[in-house]
């Protein structure tokens, strides 16, 4: 039953992944982050993602759903998970999996549409049963969900248009009755359908909301995107301040916060210290990277400038998973210049909290970003990005010498090795003074990078939508 009768609202959050139930990427910690909020602002959220398998809830119970034959057995099991609250979880043939898209080679699961179709007409099933005020959906995976479902209202979230789960057109008939809506140049496109069908669509930062209404941005569907500019909006995603606290957070050396920044010196010897990087002195600049290893983040832009380190001067930690001969190339790297750069392959809760906390520098050099969480991470911690102008970099940090009052960090114009080492030129010469390097890190630790303004910006997106 809808609560709006007591004045309150209630949405069907449908995502992929959700912290930490199952983690990939930054959509895991987008979808926690405004759930969190959002329930926070009073708003009734009904989180619903796939079984992966092995997802404990208490107070569990199950229905099954009634749903086309293609589909088979479907149900959703209810209850209340440790760290997310109220949790509901799809179960149906192909779903469980110990990654959610990847295989153990490395290779995604070869039926991953069939899957998340699945999980989409299931979803719909149960919506209608019941219907919310508002279905907010995230990402290909859920886009789906409307080629079943004509009401109520509902927006959709892009993350990443990069990833559109794009499959042969024989799906087409079998999504739903609105599966026409998803045809794209002779294949079935779940999100082109779901660009087409939503009552809104939020792109994850502003400038990126700019960007994929391009060619150069829009990964082939920009002109669809172009056709609903009225329905597009940028809201940039926020960090949840809680975990990524510098003054409480016990996974790093020594906290502190950002009225006495001189304990971050001790973090920043433990760090120096575990990935044995020479002196511990406090020059030269010390620049940190935590990252997945794609072609996305541009890491391969930072091969060539490792041999150079000695020169600029400047150190580099980086720490990172994904593509296995980029890992082996930054691996020989590392062993080549082991004062002046460190690589450890994987990824490390602990480690990522102490190169924020320990580094002078920030280095995220992406070829596209649709918002990017790390910067904001590493600026709560006092370590100053150096970024390209792209996506929500551009929203988030403002270039210290084009804007010496407002600046945040230092700008590259463009996803070029040159632009990037020319920007950690300019970073270094800036931080060489203590006083305009204590000044910019404690502008970035003073910005406000939750979830309450973003999560406040969808609670009014959703209130338009409900009238």
């Amino acid at each position: 039953m809808s609560t709006r009768d007591n004045g309150g609202m209630r949405v069907v959050f449908v995502t992929a992944e959700l912290a930490p139930v199952a983690t990939v990427g930054g959509l895991a910690a987008a979808a926690a982050g405004l759930v969190k909020e959002l329930r926070a602002l009073g708003v009734d959220v009904d989180v619903v993602m796939p079984d992966y398998g092995k997802i404990e809830l208490a107070d569990e119970h199950a229905v099954e759903i009634d749903v086309p034959a293609w589909v088979g057995t479907a149900s959703i099991r209810s209850g209340v998970h440790d760290d997310v609250g109220p949790l509901h979880l799809v179960r149906a043939a192909g779903l469980a999996r110990p990654h959610p898209y990847l295989q153990p080679s490395g290779e995604g699961w070869p039926d991953n549409a069939e899957r998340f179709f699945r999980f989409a007409r299931t979803v719909a099933a149960w919506i209608d049963a019941d219907p919310p005020d508002v279905v907010h959906l995230n990402d290909w995976h859920t886009g789906p969900v409307l080629a079943a479902l004509s009401a109520p209202p509902t927006v959709l979230s892009i993350h990443n248009l990069a990833y559109q789960g794009t499959t042969d057109a024989r799906w087409l008939t079998k999504i739903g009755p609105r599966g026409r809506h998803y045809e794209w140049w002779g294949a079935t496109n779940p999100l082109s359908g779901a660009i087409a069908l939503a009552d809104r669509i939020v792109a994850v930062s502003p400038n990126y909301a700019a960007e994929i209404m391009t060619p150069e941005g829009g990964f082939g569907l920009d002109e669809p995107l172009r056709h609903r500019w009225g329905a597009v909006t940028g809201i940039l995603n926020g960090i949840d301040t809680d975990v990524w606290n510098p003054a409480v957070d016990p996974l790093i050396a020594a906290p502190f916060d950002r009225r006495d920044l001189t304990r971050r010196d001790d973090n920043r010897i433990e760090l120096i210290n575990r990935l044995d990087l020479g002196s511990t002195d406090t020059s030269p600049p010390l620049a940190a990277v935590v990252t997945r290893l794609t072609d996305q983040k541009g890491i391969d832009l930072i091969e060539p400038i490792v041999p150079l380190l000695a020169d600029i001067p400047m150190r580099l930690a980086m720490l990172g998973s994904g593509d296995a001969d980029l890992a082996g190339r930054l691996h020989e790297l590392a062993a080549q210049h082991p004062e002046h750069f460190a690589f450890v392959e994987g990824y490390d809760e602990s480690l990522s909290h102490l190169l924020f906390a320990g580094s002078d520098l920030y280095l995220m050099p992406s070829r596209f970003e649709p918002c990017g969480l790390t910067q904001m991470q590493a600026m709560r911690y006092g370590s100053i990005p150096v970024v390209t102008a792209v996506g929500g970099l551009v929203d988030t940090v403002p270039d210290a010498d084009a804007d010496p009052r407002g600046g945040l960090g230092f700008v590259a114009a463009r996803a070029r090795g040159e632009d990037v080492l020319a920007a950690l030129f300019r970073a270094a010469r800036r931080i060489r003074d203590p006083r305009r390097r204590g000044a910019l890190q404690r502008r970035g630790m003073a910005v406000d990078w939750s979830w309450r303004v973003p999560a406040l910006s969808y609670r009014a997106l959703y209130r338009d939508l409900v009238g």
